[in-house]
């Protein structure tokens, strides 16, 4: 039996069948199409697009460990940490602009 593959972000596996995405490094928009990508969580990702824009993404956060080293998503990531695998819960506030 193959082992489920682990979120990057939050270290959690990905259970087959829960909602999960393709995260580019680099926004497309900002010149990452075609760029690595990393498969998160969704919950994961839709944390990352809550609280940084793609010009903050391109900039400063193209990668796992800078992800990881910002205050607000280091919060969440200690809350998601005692959450199942396949937990999913709507991120709060609106998604931010490009």
């Amino acid at each position: 039996m193959t082992r489920p593959p682990i979120c990057p972000l939050c270290d959690r596996p990905i259970p087959p069948g829960s909602r999960q995405s393709l995260h580019h490094l680099t926004p497309k928009l900002r010149g990452g199409k075609g760029g690595p990508t990393v498969l998160l969580h969704q919950i994961c990702h839709d944390a990352i697009h809550a609280r940084l824009t793609e010009t903050d993404l391109a900039r400063d956060f193209a990668s796992i460990e800078a992800l990881r080293a910002h205050p607000g998503l280091a919060k969440f990531l200690a809350w998601v940490a005692r959450r199942p695998p396949g937990f999913h819960s709507r991120t709060p506030g609106p998604r931010r602009r490009r």
